[in-house]
């Protein structure tokens, strides 16, 4: 098993910043591939970025390249996203997952999900 547990959401302005974080306890948190997720009121979980075991190669989706990154330290058993020039259409609920399949866009592809961060975005 592994727990997952996010925080760092919140609310900000048009194009500011926020960083989450995805703490990680239970089984090797190494061993997974590991994948954030977003949802918004009245629209399903849609796939942001995922990063793979040791972190050497990384995946977003187009609408968060350049403005999001994926990062993970396996020392501390987290992994990261950091969000920048946010826009009011990334506000919705943020999730982390754990799985074993690579880039994993879909959430049923993951076995472990935390309980999100409210991420809100105003203009």
């Amino acid at each position: 098993q592994v727990q997952l547990v996010e925080s760092g959401g919140g609310l900000v302005l048009a194009g500011g910043s926020l960083r989450l974080s995805c703490a990680a306890s239970g089984r090797t948190f190494s061993a997974y591939v590991t994948g954030w997720f977003r949802q918004a009121p009245g629209n399903e979980r849609e796939f942001v970025a995922a990063i793979t075991r040791v972190g050497a190669t990384a995946y977003s989706v187009d609408s968060v390249k350049g403005r999001f990154t994926i990062s993970r330290d396996n020392a501390k058993n987290v992994v990261y996203l950091q969000m920048s020039r946010l826009e009011p259409e990334d506000t919705a609920v943020y999730y982390c997952a754990s799985g074993v399949r690579w880039p994993g866009r879909r959430p049923e592809e993951y076995d472990y999900w935390g309980q999100g961060t409210q991420v809100t975005v105003s203009s």
